[in-house]
């Protein structure tokens, strides 16, 4: 590549300020590395001038440019709260259906997959978002196949990233896929970034292991019950008898409202608390496990590994107050 590559940024009024700058300052670090190697960054928005990001800041927008004038371009669409109202006007969506056989390559960071998929750009791929909105992905556009864990996913032209961070690893790939792996090494040194970030975005979403039980029903009785009672070895036939019902009872209430069997509900209940204590206290490893149910540290590691991606040392070390 010997000239610039054409990167567009598209936002939009309440877009989420690091998924433009993020991405931005990545490709702009790579000619900080390498002579000659540059991107040509434009933020275009749909009316153009400044466009106010969530957190009250502005950034400098040209108008949406022609769609036929995108030949070669990488296009990437911000996210954030002002999604759901260019969702509702639909207008950025009819262009991304335009613009998308002329780029090079079309991505989203964090929400704004919901723009892509609304074009029908994403139909039949992996797809992924952050992890608070995938659920509401998958259920507004279920040709998609959302992907809970991955930080990004390339399907052919087609790109996606979870929350806001995960833009800027997209964007190494990005950098790696145009200049190979030992300049987006540098870019990744030089911003203090993982090149590879260990695990996956699970592990940032403890408290969507446990899930909310429709209030005064059986299932909010037992996760109540659970509560209580991590410490203690449970097996579906015990549940149910505290619950005074039988156990296909319980299994079909607990489908019905919580879509998990009561095995894996006492399962996310367990691994809610040992996050909790892992964030908040020194407890060993041993005494979190005694703790939470799970026994062993061999069976705490296990199901973090299986369940989160990390082991109960690496979520430890990051998410420790």
């Amino acid at each position: 590549m010997t000239a610039p590559h054409s990167v567009i940024l598209l936002i939009f009024p309440d877009f989420q300020l690091l998924d433009a700058s993020g991405p931005a300052d990545v490709f702009a670090s790579v000619a900080e590395h390498q002579p000659g190697a540059a991107y040509a960054l434009r933020a275009v928005s749909p009316e153009g001038g400044l466009v106010r990001s969530s957190t009250g800041l502005e950034l400098m927008s040209e108008a949406l440019p022609e769609p036929a004038s995108l030949v070669g371009c990488t296009l990437l669409v911000a996210g954030g709260y002002g999604v759901q109202k260019v969702l509702a006007q639909g207008r950025l969506a009819a262009w991304l259906r335009d613009a998308a056989p002329h780029v090079r390559r079309c991505g989203a960071i964090c929400t704004g997959a919901f723009l892509l998929a609304q074009a029908g750009l994403l139909d039949g791929r992996p797809v992924v978002t952050h992890w608070r909105y995938a659920a509401l992905l998958q259920r507004l556009f279920p040709r998609l196949r959302v992907l809970e864990d991955a930080l990004f996913v390339r399907d052919e032209r087609f790109y996606s990233s979870a929350g806001v961070t995960a833009g800027m690893d997209l964007c190494l790939s990005l950098v790696e896929e145009d200049y190979g792996r030992e300049l987006s090494l540098r870019v990744a040194k030089g911003l203090v970034m993982y090149l590879r970030r260990p695990g996956g975005q699970r592990q940032f979403s403890a408290e969507l292991l446990a899930q909310q039980a429709p209030s005064g029903g059986l299932a909010e009785r037992l996760v109540a019950c659970l509560r209580e009672h991590l410490h203690e070895a449970l097996d579906v036939e015990e549940m149910a008898a505290r619950m005074a019902v039988s156990s296909r009872t319980l299994h079909r209430h607990c489908q019905s409202a919580l879509g998990v069997s009561p095995a894996k509900l006492l399962l996310q209940l367990r691994l809610e608390a040992a996050c909790r204590l892992l964030e908040g206290d020194s407890a060993s490893l041993k005494r979190t496990a005694e703790r939470t149910g799970f026994g062993s540290e061999y069976n705490l590691r296990r199901a973090f590994v299986e369940t989160l991606g990390v082991t109960p040392s690496e979520y430890r070390q990051r998410f420790c107050r």
